[in-house]
Formats: C-alpha cells, sequence, structure tokens
C-alpha cells in the first residue's frame, strides 16, 4: 500500500481534460508528442517572470492554438502585442519551421492565490531566497484560504533549512478529498534550487466538487422575490347617528 497516483491523470475523462488535445497516427505520434514538450519547454523558459499557471495545445491539419493562463498578461502580450510576435517568432525558430501556424490565446486567470502552479512557484522563489520553509508554507495557505478554496495540501522535501538529513514534510488546512473522483483536485510539482541541494515541493488544492447534470443555472437579475407589501388596515365609516 502507500502507492501515488497522479491527481490529474487520475481524472482524465472524468472531470479533467488533456492539456494537449489532438489525434495523430502510429508515424506521426513521437514527433508531435516532441513538439508539444519542446513548445512548454521553450514559453516556459521564456515566460519565466509572467506567472504561467497552464499551457493548452490544440492542433488542426498545419496549425497550431496555444492557450496560455497567466497571472500577468501584459508580460506576456507586450506593448503593442509585440510579446506575442516574439514568442511566436521564437517557437517557429525552435520547431525549425517558419512555414508552421501557430495562434497565441492568453487567458488572464482570476485566482492568483488559487492555482498550483503559481502557489508552488511562490514557494520555489522563497525557499530559494532561504526564507524558512514553515513559515512560507503558513503564509502561502493563509493566502490560498483568503482565495476561497476549500482544502490546500502542500508538502515539501530534501535539505529543509539546510539539514544534513533529508526529509519530508507536509501540512493540510480544510478538506483535499484525493479519492473522490468529482473532486475538482489541482496539482503542481515545482523544484527549488537551493545552495545546499535540491527541494521538491508539491501542491494539491481542492476547490469544490463538480457533479455532471447538476450544475447552476445562472438566475436572471430581476428575478428577485417580491416583498411582502404590508396589509391596508381597513376603514369603516360610523353612520349610528344618521337619521
Amino acid at each position: 500500500m502507500g502507492q501515488k497516483i497522479h491527481p490529474i491523470g487520475f481524472r482524465l475523462g472524468i472531470t479533467k481534460e488533456h492539456a494537449s488535445c489532438w489525434y495523430a497516427d502510429s508515424r506521426q505520434y513521437p514527433g508531435q508528442l516532441q513538439e508539444d514538450h519542446t513548445i512548454r519547454q521553450f514559453i516556459e523558459k521564456t515566460l519565466n517572470n509572467a506567472g504561467i499557471s497552464d499551457i493548452k495545445i490544440a492542433r488542426k491539419a498545419d496549425q497550431i492554438d496555444l492557450e496560455v493562463h497567466t497571472a500577468r498578461p501584459g508580460v506576456v502580450v507586450g506593448r503593442g502585442g509585440t510579446g506575442i510576435e516574439s514568442l511566436r517568432a521564437g517557437l517557429q525558430k525552435k520547431l525549425k519551421d517558419n512555414t508552421r501556424q501557430i495562434r497565441i490565446n492568453v487567458i488572464e486567470v482570476a485566482r492568483v492565490d488559487a492555482e498550483a502552479a503559481l502557489i508552488g512557484e511562490y514557494i520555489t522563489q522563497q525557499l530559494e531566497r532561504r526564507v524558512s520553509f514553515r513559515r512560507v508554507v503558513r503564509q502561502t495557505i493563509q493566502r490560498a484560504q483568503r482565495a476561497g478554496v476549500e482544502g490546500i495540501k502542500i508538502q515539501v522535501s530534501g535539505r529543509l533549512n539546510g539539514a544534513e538529513i533529508a526529509r519530508t514534510e507536509w501540512t493540510r488546512e480544510g478538506r483535499v478529498p484525493l479519492h473522490t473522483l468529482r473532486a475538482n483536485i489541482d496539482y503542481a510539482y515545482k523544484t527549488a534550487q537551493t545552495t545546499y541541494g535540491i527541494l521538491g515541493i508539491k501542491v494539491w488544492v481542492f476547490k469544490g466538487e463538480i457533479i455532471p447534470g447538476q450544475e447552476e443555472k445562472p438566475q436572471p437579475a430581476n428575478n428577485q422575490p417580491r416583498r411582502r407589501q404590508p396589509r391596508r388596515r381597513q376603514q369603516f365609516e360610523d353612520r349610528s347617528n344618521d337619521s
């Protein structure tokens, strides 16, 4: 017992989708898979200060559609769209095909402190500055709770605070139901290159449950319950003295 499985791969086809969406036969598949890996590595290396949380790739014939989810869209787009043009030219040069059509769609991340990849990146940066890992983890969990997540778990492994013997420590707040398939679990793994070795950071974020067919339907703005009007007091006219 004690074997662990990737939380996103465990839910593929149920509540999660593939990061790459395309189909290829057995002859083209290895080359396109290698291209996807090259594209992701190039984007993460080129835009390492843009807060990239996810990269989705779709292919249509000879065209590549990229969805870049980032916390700082202005860094990716650049002034007047120059950033996207330079990124496209760099990808074409990296793939060694200047005729390849590449479309880049930049999507802004709404809740930065609720994305596992961005949380792991923040912890990595702090650990590389030799900040105490317990302090970093505590601050990160507080920020995630303010962002509205239902649960978060952070695990740090390696020579923690420069100790001679490597160990693993983890902290959890709220619910993180890894065995529940309908649970929306966001997961990320990062490595921190410190002066005393490599530290591994794993982040699990529980964002609620996804139940198919029971999604909340948006209600129109004017569909509010009517307030009950106060009952009007009846008035009677006194006619007892009338003859």
